[in-house]
């Protein structure tokens, strides 16, 4: 396999950061990264451009962690319930996800992305749990909310008896 080095000019997901100098299989380079304008091919003309790229990119990191820990900050002070349809005894029917819990955040004003949210397994239980929201690779929160039911519990014990 070919390699070859190229410099980022913007950020790719698990590749690096603009102004990180990399190491790429030469296809991917020749027919990806090149042709899109993400990276440049490694000459010392192309390494002056470096160190402007890295000031970018750190200013634009400290933006992005600054706008992330205020959006941790209104999560946290959020504090959503998830109503849900029960049965007797409060028996939910069903599961809450992650897509329930991003309905909520958006109901309160807080848009971020669905994939963000990590619920670790479908929850089927009334009362209050947490969900982990990564706002940012550096920054996360752990997001407490509470499923209630819509309607009235009914006893499974009194609803034999009435009958």
């Amino acid at each position: 396999m070919a390699y070859t080095e190229v410099l980022l000019t913007k950020p790719v997901d698990n590749l690096g950061g603009e102004g990180e100098q990399v190491r790429v299989k030469a296809g991917y380079a020749r027919n990806f990264l090149l042709p899109q304008k993400i990276a440049v091919p490694v000459n010392k003309a192309n390494r002056k451009q470096v160190e402007a790229l890295r000031k970018a990119r750190a200013i634009r990191e400290e933006r992005e962690i600054a706008a992330a820990t205020e959006l941790a900050d209104r999560l946290k002070a959020t504090h959503p319930a998830v109503a849900v349809k029960t049965g007797e005894g409060g028996k939910m029917f069903g599961a809450v996800t992650a897509v329930h819990i991003h309905e909520k955040l958006v109901e309160a004003g807080i848009e971020i992305d669905r994939k963000r949210i990590h619920v670790a397994a479908p929850i089927k239980e009334l009362g209050k749990h947490t969900a982990t929201i990564r706002v940012h690779p550096d920054v996360s929160v752990d997001l407490e909310f509470e499923i209630v039911s819509e309607n009235a519990i009914i006893d499974a014990g009194s609803a034999k008896d009435e009958s």
